[in-house]
């Protein structure tokens, strides 16, 4: 375990697998950096994989406020330690945190990313319009689990049966642990989940070559947003990975990833590919 201090003078901690290029993989809601590390050893024999425990979560630190800027530049420094420019690959809500920090300038060579959950239109109901602050008074009265529950449903659009029975496996209280930054993800999704198009003026200065990946067997809603977002960036393509869901196997997502980073003249065909 490495760690990086950001521009606020947070400590943000890292491992590191591999060598050559660097890659950082930006993680999505309720996930650390532990939850990278089997993509992480796919991608290390090609190159130097960065897994990030971005702010509040595993060994990192958390100084408030929260900002979407604070996250950007817990990126940017770890952008620095891998040598001033990198790949990057963002999963879920962590792909739009990516987005971000592309959008805001930082040295990303390529982006990738992984079902971003946008809701783009009417194929699901929207998040409700009190999202985050409901789950920030859930968190404040101490109600984790609630608050973990309520991301499931209303975010996740789980159906509250499974999300019952997930609350009596031992995974969940690593959830609890770190709810709070839930957030985090719904302020860096901001109003994204309205079930409003996407609009192309804000990510306009997204340039570099992106991959926009899909699961052939996720829900409509997350492949629409996949589909639109690759179609409005200036220079994306968009895959789908056949057999897929939203926690896409590492072992298919890898050789994917290894051929867009890899490739010179990013010649990947812009349509949908099933593999």
């Amino acid at each position: 375990m490495h760690k990086v201090i950001s521009k606020d003078g947070t400590p943000i901690a890292y491992d590191k697998f591999g060598k050559g290029p660097a890659v950082i993989l930006v993680g999505g809601a309720l996930s650390d950096r532990a939850a990278g590390a089997p993509l992480a050893a796919l991608l290390a024999p090609d190159f130097t994989v960065f897994t990030i425990d971005r702010r509040g979560r595993g060994d990192s630190g958390d100084t408030p406020p929260y900002a979407v800027e604070r996250e950007v530049e817990d990126i940017n420094a770890l952008i620095a330690a891998a040598g001033g420019s990198a790949f990057v690959m963002g999963n879920s809500s962590g792909a739009v945190l990516a987005l971000e920090a592309a959008a805001r300038g930082l040295a990303i060579k390529k982006l990738a990313m992984f079902e971003p959950p946008f809701i783009v239109d009417d194929t699901r109901p929207p998040v409700p319009q009190d999202y985050v602050q409901h789950i920030n008074e859930l968190i404040a009265a101490g109600r984790r689990g609630d608050a973990v529950q309520y991301f499931m449903i209303e975010a996740v659009s789980a159906p509250a049966e499974i999300v019952a029975q997930m609350r009596n496996t031992p995974m969940w209280s690593a959830l609890e642990k770190i709810a709070h930054t839930l957030t985090y993800d719904g302020t860096v999704m901001g109003d994204s989940m309205r079930g409003k198009p996407l609009s192309p003026e804000h990510w306009a200065t997204v340039t570099m070559p992106t991959l926009v990946i899909d699961g052939g067997d996720s829900p409509t809603w997350m492949r629409h947003s996949a589909q639109s977002l690759a179609n409005i960036l200036p220079n994306a393509q968009y895959r789908t990975l056949a057999g897929q869901t939203h926690n896409a196997n590492p072992k298919v997502l890898a050789p994917v990833l290894i051929e867009f980073f890899s490739t010179q003249n990013h010649s990947l065909n812009r349509e949908a590919a099933s593999r």
